[in-house]
Formats: structure tokens, sequence, C-alpha cells
């Protein structure tokens, strides 16, 4: 896979200079990069590194002198990262599947693959299941009865796709993503320590040991378009109605979602996010690296989450929280403050004990 500077230059929009025909191989940091890669030198302090490799050619900052870098040809961009993702997209070489359906797969006569379909070693595609056209599916995957997949998906090896998953176009699953696993749902026969210790905040009551009963999901897992989720994450089958994931959304790495759990569109759910059933989160959500959110409430449009956030309560649109309880974000750092500053406070106050109680008794 190759190109010119300037079908990049022209794919992402952007202008270019100097030597535009020089071929490109792939992208490389400024620092190892040789004569065939493209340097991602697209700040100042990453151009440094420009003279410990031996790049002919590099995505710059808009205004920078890329002669006094010495370099043959440059691509200038204004967002960096929005460039790294056309750049990317252009030079990803995929991971190597065969067209067509390996002979070791296995397909249910009654499923439909559409045209281009590509499906690697091992493969099982269940009955009536629909996988849409262009769609590329990996070794050692599974596609349930009555699932379906819009047409670009792309599955990595070891994925999952449970019976009755609905899932729209261009959808892309990291290695060993599980979707439509049932629901972790049981109840006991009487009302459980747990129930009473939820409605109480602390008290078991009288409740007695007792078994737990399944409760099956009927459900399944409804997912929009351009959908992306990371290696081994979870989405869980609803009890009754769907577990949605509205389109544009993207589940990280070990990202679980509970059953009966709604998604809105464009949401970020960073690594090790876990999200209880029966959560409503709106559109345009960020939930950081290890939030948790206990079951049964909502999180409002734009609502953005720091890095090991436990939400407990419902939370209102556009707000940004931290901390556990999760708080608005300005009044975590402030209690964050004042704890810093306890220590030294309980100084302050011995040091005050002593002065007062070693004065003399007045007359």
């Amino acid at each position: 896979m190759q190109f010119t500077i300037q079908q990049i230059a022209e794919a992402l929009g952007a202008e270019a200079d100097g030597q535009t025909s020089l071929t490109i191989l792939r992208a490389a940091e400024p620092g190892d990069a040789g004569p065939t890669d493209l340097a991602m030198a697209m700040s100042p302090k990453y151009a440094e590194a420009l003279k410990n490799g031996a790049a002919r050619a590099a995505v710059l900052w808009d205004g920078a002198d890329w002669k006094a870098l010495g370099l043959e040809a440059a691509i200038f961009v204004q967002r960096p990262r929005r460039a790294m993702a056309g750049i990317t997209a252009m030079l990803d070489r995929g991971q190597g599947i065969a067209p067509g359906i390996h002979p070791s797969a296995i397909i249910d006569p009654t499923a439909e693959i559409g045209a281009d379909v590509a499906i690697g070693p091992l493969t099982v595609v269940g009955a009536r299941a629909q996988i849409g056209a262009g769609s590329v599916i990996g070794a050692h995957c599974v596609v349930g009865m009555d699932a379906m997949l819009g047409e670009g998906a792309l599955l990595r090896e070891m994925v999952s796709i449970g019976a009755r998953a609905q899932i729209g176009k261009r959808f892309i699953a990291q290695p060993g993503a599980r979707i439509g696993g049932d629901g972790f749902s049981y109840v006991t026969p009487e009302v459980s320590g747990a129930e009473n210790a939820r409605k109480t905040l602390g008290d078991q009551g009288e409740a007695k040991a007792q078994s737990w009963l399944r409760i099956h999901s009927l459900g399944a897992v409804e997912i929009g378009d351009d959908v992306e989720v990371g290696s081994n994450c979870t989405v869980d089958n609803g009890t009754i109605r769907n577990t949605v994931i509205g389109s544009g959304s993207k589940l990280d790495n070990l990202v679980h979602v509970g059953h009966n759990t709604r998604v809105g569109r464009d949401c970020l759910l960073c690594g090790q996010t876990g999200v209880s059933g029966s959560v409503e989160i709106g559109n345009n959500v960020v939930l950081g690296g290890q939030t948790g959110v206990v079951d049964n409430i909502f999180i409002g449009d734009g609502v953005i989450s720091g890095g090991g956030t436990k939400i407990l309560s419902n939370v209102p649109a556009g707000r940004v929280i931290m901390g556990y309880p999760g708080i608005k974000m300005e009044t975590h750092t402030d209690i964050y403050k004042a704890q810093r500053r306890l220590p030294r406070l309980a100084r302050d106050v011995e040091a005050l004990k002593k002065a007062v109680f070693k004065q003399p008794p007045s007359d």
C-alpha cells in the first residue's frame, strides 16, 4: 500500500509543498522515520526529533518552515488528531483476512451472506443470520441465529455476536468482544438481604440465606451505525426490551454494558467502565476510564465523568463530574484541596491546644 504526498494531502483536504510526488509506504514517528516514511511531526516539539531519523517528508503544523527542517516535502494540517484519523485510515493494511469464505467456516444454509463478504477460518454463522455486503469476519467468530450485521462490518478474531442482535452499518469489534450475552439478573424466592440493604442503606433486616433464581434474557442487543467496541468488551441482552447502543458510540477495551441499558449517540465509554442494568445514557456522553454506574439511573446529554468516577445517582445534562460518589468536578477539586490541608490543620489545632492550656488562669 503506497501513496504520494499529493494523494495524501488531497485526501486530507490539506496543503502540501515540495516534492509532492514522493512515494510513502508507512507512517512513522519523526525519530524513527526512513526515506519512504511519512514522519508525524505535527508540532515543534515532535519536529525536533526529525534530525534523529532519515525522513524526506513529514506532516507538519500550519506555517512550519519545512525546508529548515531538512525535508523535501511536507503536508500542513491545522488539526493534528483529525489528520491522524485520515492518514491512519489510508495506511491501514488490515488483518490479511482472505476474500471469500474459508473452507473451515460453518455457514447455516439459511444464513444470508452479502456480496464481497470475507469470512475467516473456523467461524460459525447461525440460522437466518444476515451479514451485510463488504463485511469482514475474522477467524473463530460466531454470529448467532437471527442476528443481523449491516454492511461494512469488521469483526476481529474471536468475536461473538449473540442470537437476535441487530447491528447497523460499519460496525467494528476488536478481538474477544462479546455482544449479546445474557444479563446478570437473579432473584430470591423471598426478599433478600441485598434488597433490604439497598432499601435501608445498610440494614439487611431478618432476611435468611437463599439460593438465586435466574431471570432469562428475552431481549437482545440493538446497535446503530458506525459503532466500535474494544477488545473483551461485553454488552448484555435486555431482559424484555433490547439493550441499545446508539449510532457513532465507541466502547473501549473491557467496557461492560448491563442488560436493558440504553446508550445514546456519539458516546465515548473508556476502558474498564462498567454500566449496570437499566441505565439511560444520553447523547455525547463521555465516561472516563474505570467509571462505574449504578443501575436504574439516567445520565443526561453531554455529561463528562473523570476517570475512576462512581456515579450513584442521576446526572443532569452537561455536567462534568468526578470522584466517589461522582459530584461536580470543581466541588471535588475543592474537597481534594481541603483534604490535602488536613494534616497541616491538625498540626495547627494541636499547637493551638498547647498554647491555650499552657496559659495561667486569669485573675
